[in-house]
């Protein structure tokens, strides 16, 4: 079975697509066939105007184009397609999704912050967790971060927050924000003995991939904290050539890390897990679930 995941966020436009193959213990295995990244950087427009402009309208819907005619090559049927942060506040986002649904036959969900989140990790935690450990999932996107919270296998809290990389270039996030992201994380993670961070996002796995880290291993705080003083020293033109990142990865990454840094110290987390997962993922995992669910 051939699927197909689209994602859309405030920085970029993802396209997964999966091939799903049952193992020799009936468990279906998840083979990732494409994955075509579109830097649409919708956040630059919504969360100073509240509104998607013409230029990026026009991007969004030949971007779609593109996707549909991709999932036309690979046979595909099934999609599953969200948008998030950026979508949800912009005020011409139905406008747009009823023009790409006329065109290209795509149904865009906007979904919360919340869904989002599940989306994320539902499939993720049931195969990782255990009883003695709480475990924080942090998704850092250009216009929000999405925390998961579970202790004893049980779900403590799933919160999403206005703080995202692009809000943060902006300078749209006040202190009043950090304050009540804090105040909130503090209260809701007190008493509980060791904190698992684990970590999502374009930003996150590029640092990871920087790190030279073995898969399965951490990234400890202190090198969070060393990434965020190196990479800040330099201009945005340095960080592309010294790192060889692209400018929609080179601006936004700075701002991520700060995001990470915060909740990890307000956690007392001494690192943090990347596993590399990702809303497509999940997407194309839980419209399995729906397929295959009689």
């Amino acid at each position: 079975m051939k699927l197909a995941a689209i994602d859309i966020g405030s920085n970029a436009a993802r396209l997964l697509l999966s091939e799903v193959k049952i193992s020799d213990n009936g468990k279906p295995v998840f083979n990732k066939l494409n994955l075509v990244r579109v830097p649409l950087r919708l956040g630059f427009d919504v969360f100073e105007n509240n509104e998607i402009s013409k230029e990026k309208t026009g991007m969004v819907m030949q971007t779609m184009k593109a996707y549909r005619h991709l999932m036309n090559a690979y046979g595909i049927t099934h999609v599953k397609a969200c948008a998030t942060s950026a979508m949800r506040d912009a005020g011409n986002a139905q406008d747009i999704i009823r023009k790409i649904k006329l065109e290209t036959g795509i149904t865009i969900e906007v979904i919360s912050g919340e869904a989002e989140a599940s989306f994320i990790y539902e499939n993720h935690i049931a195969e990782n967790m255990s009883k003695d450990d709480a475990y924080l999932y942090i998704d850092v996107g250009g216009g929000s971060t999405e925390l998961t919270f579970f202790s004893n296998e049980t779900l403590v809290f799933k919160e999403s927050f206005n703080i995202g990389t692009i809000r943060l270039l902006k300078n749209m996030v006040t202190e009043a924000h950090w304050e009540g992201m804090k105040d909130y994380i503090k209260s809701k993670t007190k008493g509980y003995r060791s904190v698992i961070a684990i970590g999502s996002g374009g930003n996150i796995n590029k640092i990871f991939s920087l790190s030279k880290k073995k898969e399965g291993k951490p990234l400890p705080f202190e090198l969070l904290k060393d990434y965020y003083k190196e990479l800040s020293a330099f201009t945005l033109e340095e960080r592309m050539r010294v790192y060889k990142l692209r400018e929609d990865r080179a601006d936004v990454i700075v701002p991520a890390l700060l995001i990470y840094i915060n909740v990890l110290r307000w956690t007392d987390a001494k690192d943090i897990y990347v596993p590399r997962i990702g809303l497509a993922d999940g997407l194309i995992q839980h419209l399995y679930k729906e397929l295959t669910t009689i």
